[in-house]
């Protein structure tokens, strides 16, 4: 595991399409038909990474937070089952099961929209508003496996509420904190470059 922060994609991105496998339904499913009616959260996760499974339980329930604000989650994985074959379709489906996410679970195998989000690590967040341009990137909040800041979500919630808001998200936005995403050795950014 590498250590690894986030890219941060610059603030009023379009948010990239696709088309992806959403493994609890065994189907095709694309941005356009998962965005949520007032915003989309796009969260970057695998299975296995210790500071996804940390949030694993706050994540789900920000979902069914968001929800309800009309704001919906998808969930990518977008990891190499060539080095980490748990973070594959089989066991995406079973974690989504176990976990009763209420979310799609998305799996990237060209890891082609990882790239075009510049997603760097696990967990990555996204916010979208209604018109999926990025309001927020980064960090849930400060809370990471093992340094005993209580997860509370507060920098991922309160820019939601600002967007619902029509609010301009002030304040520094600091990135995430994860596993380097799992490449495949031909696909690395460092490859591509």
């Amino acid at each position: 595991m590498a250590l690894t922060e986030s890219y941060m994609l610059p603030l009023g991105n379009q948010a990239p399409k696709f088309k992806l496998l959403d493994v609890i339904e065994n189907k095709d499913k694309s941005l356009q038909e998962l965005k949520g009616e007032k915003g989309t959260l796009i969260v970057f996760m695998c299975n296995h990474c210790p500071y996804v499974v940390h949030l694993m339980n706050a994540i789900v329930e920000t979902a069914s937070i968001f929800s309800k604000q009309g704001v919906k989650t998808i969930a990518i994985s977008s990891n190499s089952i060539h080095s980490h074959p748990q973070d594959g379709p089989i066991e995406m489906n079973k974690l989504a099961k176990k976990k009763n996410f209420s979310f799609p679970y998305l799996y990237d195998e060209s890891q082609e929209i990882a790239h075009q989000y510049q997603a760097a690590c696990t967990p990555d967040f996204y916010l979208f508003d209604e018109h999926l341009k990025l309001t927020y990137r980064g960090r849930y909040d400060a809370s990471r496996p093992g340094n005993d800041i209580p997860i509370s979500g507060n920098d991922l919630h309160q820019a939601c509420e600002m967007m619902l808001n029509k609010q301009i998200i002030k304040g520094q936005q600091y990135p995430s904190l994860g596993c380097n995403i799992k490449w495949h050795p031909w696909n690395s950014p460092e490859e591509r470059a």
